[in-house]
């Protein structure tokens, strides 16, 4: 079945379907990690999104239930230049087409994704609909009428109901690697695990739209952790007196956040705060400051960063199309990290109180692991409080 890809400003790409037939609008970024697809596809800061992946052949590897970042896919649809339609891994339990078949979601397969990045970097990340049932014309005449990702609020969608606490079995969170010979590991299946230390700290994570790896590695960094809606205000916070507040990241625009800026403001200066992504940004809203819309957002595994403060560079794994303005923060906020792309803002602390945060991922999932000291860092931060 042929498949289009338009854009509001009328570019048009031809492919073929594969995934759920029908039309779909969101807004078209794209990801540029070699691998990770089902991360991403699952990862809720994509909500509202169509992403296209700059690596040229996905779904080699198929999909398992074990990669999965939520309960379920969150893009509004997906485009590869070249579908691999007979996955070989012994971890997988489906194809991609046909999972994503099983949700809903369109993907569209055959166009260049190189000329179609090109684009989007050119003109900035742009409105734009897939679909197996419209002409060009209607395809676009759609996209131009959808509703921008500025002012978009989809925290609300994907965010707990209700408050639950994570993985109280410790089950979830052991870290899974290759059998090894090695002490300190546990044998389940074809794969080992790595005992979880004890629980040292007691937090409470706002959920935006979390990642299920962010939730991992707080729990192997020590840490007991309450999960919260994002509506939570801070004196239901307070009330649970937790060591420490996780703020995690989430979809849309953190401008459209009000209600969340206020309560995070409250409780500054009273618990020692982390942040990630849009939790990040959300921080910046609290300390008074503003958010601007990238021309079009760092997505991928490769993103360079400088720590301002020992000159190291680390390689992040990143997903936003926002940033914080520094020229809005107040001067007892200090900023530690910045992208070197583009100079944006990607760290942040509190001169007065103990706060820190980062715009990009250090759990990672998928990407490397350079930044995963910042969970040790938290509890070096809760230690320091006390």
């Amino acid at each position: 079945m042929k498949a289009l890809l338009a854009l509001e400003d009328g570019r048009c790409f031809q492919g073929e379907s594969f995934g759920a037939s029908g039309t779909k609008l969101g807004e078209a970024c794209f990801n540029t990690s070699m691998s990770g697809y089902q991360e991403v596809l699952t990862d809720p800061s994509y909500r509202g999104q169509i992403v296209a992946m700059t690596y040229p052949m996905i779904g080699n590897y198929g999909v398992n239930a074990l990669d999965m970042e939520s309960h379920e896919p969150h893009v509004r649809g997906f485009v590869v230049e070249e579908l691999c339609e007979v996955p070989s891994n012994w971890r997988s339990t489906q194809g991609l087409a046909e999972w994503l078949a099983g949700y809903g979601i369109p993907g569209i397969q055959g166009i260049d994704t190189r000329a179609l990045t090109k684009h989007l970097r050119t003109r900035g990340a742009m409105r734009a609909v897939i679909t197996t049932e419209l002409d060009e014309a209607a395809a676009v005449e759609a996209a131009k009428n959808s509703p921008s990702m500025e002012g978009a609020d989809f925290v609300k969608e994907v965010s707990t109901a209700e408050a639950y606490a994570w993985d109280p079995e410790d089950q979830e969170s052991r870290e899974w690697d290759i059998p090894s010979p090695s002490q300190n590991r546990e044998s389940e299946g074809p794969g080992a695990y790595h005992a979880l230390p004890p629980v040292k700290y007691h937090v409470v994570a706002y959920d935006f739209g979390v990642k299920r790896n962010i939730l991992r590695r707080l729990r192997q960094a020590g840490f007991r952790v309450e999960v919260v809606p994002a509506a939570t205000s801070a004196a239901e916070v307070l009330a649970r007196n937790p060591d420490g507040v996780f703020l995690s990241n989430g979809p849309g625009d953190p401008a459209a956040l009000g209600y969340i800026h206020q309560e995070i403001h409250q409780l500054i200066g009273k618990k020692p705060v982390f942040a990630i992504c849009l939790g990040h940004q959300v921080l910046g809203h609290a300390y008074g400051g503003k958010t601007f819309k990238l021309k079009f957002g760092h997505r991928g595994g490769n993103q360079p960063v400088k720590d301002l403060r020992t000159g190291t560079v680390a390689i992040t794994s990143q997903n936003h199309g926002f940033a914080i303005d520094p020229s809005s923060l107040p001067a007892n906020v200090e900023v530690t990290h910045i992208n070197l792309n583009d100079g944006t803002v990607e760290g942040m602390r509190h001169r007065e109180h103990p706060v820190l945060s980062v715009q990009y991922h250090p759990e990672a999932a998928p990407g490397p692991n350079d930044a995963r000291y910042f969970f040790s860092e938290f509890a070096k931060l809760i230690d320091s409080s006390r």
